[in-house]
């Protein structure tokens, strides 16, 4: 991974982690009455020595900026961070590496019944939630899909699987390539996902990266959502097409 790309993302989510939980903090680098170079002096006072002169200038820059509301700063600063790491990723050549990774673990917790269930109980602490993650994927997965999917986990105010395909999709993103989500009756073969993605590249005109599930309930043929768009060729489609002409 890029070393320097990685550093300032990790910051950026400890700084965002840290600004989150400090509310006299986080008032003083978003009080509209104060003059926006003063939050920023404020924001290079408090970060001084604690990281980079490259994050701290970041998080002087965001403070400096005119933000809705003080929850709407600490949400830039992660996503920053996030971006960082996903770029971090992208330059190392990990960039696809990553996204699979990401998508896989989504699928494999949405699989997982009791798992979820432990990731999603509120009841229990926000990092007891997250360590228990770790636990689970430390050393399988690259560092930068570690650190991402278990910040996702402990951030979560969805479901943990739906935080995870979130990310998923930001790193598409960032490799330039839309996300279409492909529900198939039974096992794509690679030439049948290969030719699909060609097919959907040439009608969106940029790179598209598949996610398939499988779902028997779909009897044949898949359904496919980019976006907003959906194309259902599924045989439980055409079933309720017909249906719906005979009312």
């Amino acid at each position: 991974m890029d070393s320097a790309s990685a550093g300032t993302g990790d910051e950026l989510l400890s700084v965002a982690r840290l600004v989150g939980d400090n509310r006299e903090l986080l008032g003083a680098l978003t009080e509209a009455a104060v003059p926006p170079a003063e939050r920023g002096d404020v924001a290079k006072t408090v970060l001084k020595g604690k990281v980079s002169a490259g994050t701290a200038s970041v998080v002087a820059a965001a403070a400096s900026g005119q933000w809705s509301t003080s929850s709407d700063l600490v949400s830039g600063l992660h996503d920053l961070g996030v971006e960082a790491l996903l770029r971090s990723a992208a330059k190392a050549g990990d960039g696809d590496a990553v996204e699979d990774e990401l998508f896989r673990l989504g699928r494999i917790v949405a699989g997982n019944p009791e798992l979820e269930q432990a990731l999603s109980d509120r009841a229990r602490p926000a990092a007891d939630r997250a360590g228990l993650f770790r636990k689970l994927v430390a050393g399988k997965v690259n560092p930068v899909t570690e650190k991402l999917a278990v910040d996702a986990i402990e951030r979560a105010q969805e479901k943990p699987a739906d935080a995870l395909a979130s990310l998923a999709d930001t790193a598409a993103g960032i490799s330039g390539r839309r996300v279409a989500r492909v529900r198939s009756a039974t096992e794509l073969s690679a030439a049948q996902r290969a030719k699909l993605a060609k097919d959907l590249e040439k009608d969106l005109g940029s790179p598209v990266t598949l996610h398939v599930d499988v779902d028997p309930e779909l009897l044949g043929g898949v359904v496919v959502r980019v976006g907003n768009e959906q194309i259902d060729g599924s045989v439980a489609g055409k079933f309720a097409a017909v249906r719906r002409g005979l009312r």
